[in-house]
């Protein structure tokens, strides 16, 4: 005889369908442990004869559950609570910054073609220059203008991710014996880059335009005995907090770095289109690296990282790159030229953009939070809390299956109190988005709830 369900059958109190209704209701009572581990979820039939809905609703909406990890089916007994199996195998995936994908089977065919006819063979047979082949230096030049940075190709040096552009500009402007001032919450990437390779790094204070200009002045000021400070930052769609710092913001944080000698790092990968402030790079070329790179902008797997060089830095670049060769594929330039030869490049950052808004519009309406940091043209939208109900709702997001990006790894202090949750939109579907960020909302207000 099979044993009896314990839940007591109800559809939560939302508007949506009633199939959600219903998802909305044992995920939540699974969540707060309602359900155990192992309990039955009550037959088919039985659930939509007490609540008067369709046998078909209850199907759709226990299957919506096991896509989750909360319930597993076994055939021949019924519909189980599986939160221990949700925990080891859930999927959806939230703390992965990738643009969401937009290449199809057919452009991508209609590339190679292209590139096929065009490729020169001797960037496959013979090594790159240091800082990449010229031809290819041009190229992304040209793409950095429709970014508003200008730039001169020999000024330019390639690597094959943004993220080693990255680690080249510490090296070059900061060294072992340097320090990186950064904003207090930032890209977790560039903060692991750091403690990996040893440099210093410190935390400079922020507020709705990103980096604070007056702390930055202090933190500089109290370093004045250290001979490389280096000042790393992201002025457009700032990671993981969305945002972006105005024309006098910039021109203030340029100014202090001047007055002290201080180099600026300006991370760019995050522009979908021209600023309508100008790029620190423009505003001051002799002290800027300018990071910039295309797996943001157009997809993933273009791993084509740019980075401009002040003047008097070329030569040091280019022994360092002689060394450890950092050089983009081929390929990849090749199928960058033959979209910028025609309109594909604006197309696909126009799609992007479409998307980038559908889906941070859906993760406002879904979150419902005042505190909520956002952008339309961002893949990735910031909810600010306390480091402690950070940890727990990324704890109990992982207890579910949903990955969040860690509240410690944006942080430049570790025992900083004020931290938050990065919610990146970019990679899974939208359908999996829809159900993760439904039940994120549930779980935080449920932390928030229990700190009061």
């Amino acid at each position: 005889m099979l044993l009896q369900s314990p839940w007591a059958p109800r559809l939560a109190d939302i508007d949506a369908s009633v199939a959600e209704r219903l998802v909305l209701a044992l995920a939540d009572d699974i969540i707060e442990g309602r359900l155990r581990g192992g309990e039955r979820l009550p037959a088919h039939r039985d659930l939509a004869w007490k609540l008067g809905i369709g046998l078909g609703t209850v199907t759709k909406a226990y299957a919506a559950l096991e896509r989750r990890g909360l319930v597993r089916s076994v055939k021949g007994r019924g519909t189980f609570v599986a939160i221990h199996q949700a925990h080891e195998d859930r999927q959806i995936d939230l703390s992965s910054n990738a643009p969401p994908a937009m290449l199809t089977a057919h452009l991508l065919a209609r590339t190679l073609t292209g590139v096929a006819r065009k490729i020169d063979a001797d960037h496959l047979n013979f090594y790159a220059p240091p800082a990449g082949h010229l031809e290819h230096r041009r190229l992304l030049a040209r793409w950095l203008e429709t970014l508003g940075v200008i730039v001169d190709p020999s000024q330019l040096a390639l690597t094959s991710n943004a993220r080693q552009a990255i680690s080249l500009a510490f090296d070059l402007a900061c060294g072992p014996q340097g320090v990186i001032l950064t904003e207090r919450i930032t890209y977790p990437g560039a903060i692991a880059l750091a403690r990996r390779k040893g440099y210093r790094m410190r935390g400079v204070e922020i507020d709705a335009e990103g980096m604070v200009p007056e702390a930055l002045a202090d933190a500089l000021d109290g370093m004045a005995s250290i001979a490389s400070r280096a000042v790393y930052l992201t002025p457009t769609l700032h990671n993981p907090t969305t945002v972006t710092m105005g024309a006098a913001r910039r021109q203030a944080i340029v100014d202090i770095c001047r007055r002290v000698g201080a180099w600026i790092i300006e991370d760019g990968v995050y522009a979908l289109a021209p600023s309508l402030a100008p790029p620190l790079a423009t505003l001051a070329p002799e002290i800027v690296f300018h990071i910039n790179g295309l797996s943001k902008s157009l997809g993933p797997g273009l791993r084509i990282g740019i980075l401009t060089l002040p003047a008097r830095m070329k030569e040091a670049a280019e022994e360092a790159l002689q060394e450890v060769p950092m050089a983009p594929s081929p390929l990849s330039c090749a199928v960058v030229e033959e979209w910028l030869s025609g309109s594909v490049i604006a197309s696909i950052q126009q799609d992007l953009r479409h998307e980038a808004r559908r889906r941070s519009n859906l993760a406002v309406s879904l979150l419902d939070a005042a505190e909520l940091v956002s952008h339309p043209d961002a893949y990735h939208v910031w909810l600010p809390m306390g480091r402690d109900v950070a940890d727990r709702v990324a704890t109990a997001a992982a207890a579910v299956g949903i990955r969040v990006t860690s509240p410690e790894s944006v942080m430049v202090d570790r025992n900083d109190q004020a931290a938050g949750i990065r919610l990146c939109l970019g990679g899974p579907s939208f359908e999996d988005l829809t159900e993760a960020l439904t039940l994120l909302a549930r779980l935080w207000r449920n932390n928030l709830d229990s700190a009061a």
